[in-house]
């Protein structure tokens, strides 16, 4: 007679478990079939037909007769080598994770991130913008701090500077009152500065170590377009010393100036406070508005790389000229996101470069 309605109850999304196995190789010997095992357990008769396939293994049987051994190989259900196959199907189900194929990307990872304080996201972009590994090695940024998080990698997040000082305060700025008035304010610097369009527009500020006025302070100067820093040494955080620098730098820059620097935007400190008018023959120097350090939001994201190597109380006194230097070096090669992953020192020379074929042309 046809069976027009299935009678067993399948358990959708179940697989079978250890204790269920036990009782199908029970039931094979007693020579029940597939449909009606799979009946017994409330299962699909397919799941049944596939589990004894699976966990079916060949044995051998021994005999002896007349002194002489006889061996009978047949074939059987064995519960346990069931199970090991499903637990193995299990290791290998699914795609495998991209640190599973090859040791050289998360190697190469952790050397940028510990030795040479990348971000994970320069990481990325570096290895995909170069071209150093084949792209199905490549993860993605978020997936590269998965990896951290789970202790895939040998780096911490305790060594990534930038992750332990994420902001979550509000973004409302509150512009406050302010008398000081050094210089032209930034609201009448042209409109090309803001939107980075041009090259040679900086933005000049102090970095400070020990809060004492022996102290020596950087003098930092970030290129807008290209994010290329300049870092001095100088003696105090007063007028005299920044201005001194700032002069030195442009006489070096000799006949380049013109292109180099064709504005310098700066905050309202006193250091800056003899900026504007010992320098308004040979540039234009802007002030952004009081408390608004936003405004001048390249060197803000520039001091952050910079205090990765001297941390907020350290004597900037303490360190060497030639320390300065390397510095500043590893700011200039280091890969940044909105330059698609190249380097300020490579966007630098392209630009420097332009200006003076637009100049001889």
């Amino acid at each position: 007679m046809t069976q027009l309605h299935d009678t067993t109850e399948s358990i959708q999304g179940k697989h079978l478990t250890k204790d269920e196995r036990a009782p199908i190789e029970i039931l094979r010997k007693e020579e029940y079939s597939n449909r009606a095992i799979a009946k017994r357990l409330k299962r699909a008769p397919q799941t049944i037909n596939n589990e004894v396939n699976r966990g079916t293994v060949r044995q051998i049987r021994r005999q002896k007769h007349n002194g002489k051994t006889y061996e009978y190989g047949y074939h059987a259900y064995d519960p346990d080598y069931a199970q090991m196959r499903y637990e193995e199907n299990r290791r290998h189900c699914g795609r495998q994770p991209k640190w599973c194929l090859s040791d050289t990307f998360v190697d190469w990872a952790d050397i940028q991130m510990l030795d040479y304080r990348w971000s994970p996201d320069a990481v990325i972009g570096a290895a995909k913008q170069r071209e150093l590994f084949p792209a199905e090695l490549i993860p993605c940024t978020t997936t590269l701090y998965t990896w951290i998080d789970r202790q895939i990698m040998r780096t911490k997040n305790i060594y990534l500077t930038e992750k332990l000082r994420r902001n979550t305060k509000s973004n409302k700025r509150k512009d406050r009152q302010h008398k000081r008035n050094l210089g032209p304010s930034i609201t009448e610097r042209p409109a090309a500065v803001e939107s980075r369009e041009t090259f040679g527009h900086w933005e000049i500020d102090t970095v400070i170590g020990a809060k004492h006025k022996d102290d020596a302070v950087l003098l930092t100067l970030a290129e807008r377009q290209t994010r290329f820093e300049v870092l001095l040494k100088i003696d105090g955080k007063a007028a005299q010393p920044v201005t001194a620098a700032v002069e030195s730098l442009i006489e070096r820059a000799g006949a380049h100036m013109p292109s180099l620097f064709k504005t310098i935007t700066s905050d309202n400190g006193s250091e800056f406070s003899t900026l504007h008018e010992t320098l308004k023959s040979v540039t234009d120097v802007y002030f952004a508005r009081p408390f608004a350090s936003y405004e001048r939001g390249t060197s803000e994201n520039q001091h952050k790389l910079i205090r990765r190597f001297i941390p907020k109380g350290q004597s900037i006194s303490s360190i060497s000229d030639r320390q300065v230097q390397r510095i500043q070096r590893w700011m200039n090669d280091y890969p940044r996101k909105i330059l698609d992953y190249q380097t300020p020192h490579e966007c630098f020379a392209k630009a420097f470069n332009q200006t003076q074929t637009v100049q001889s042309a």
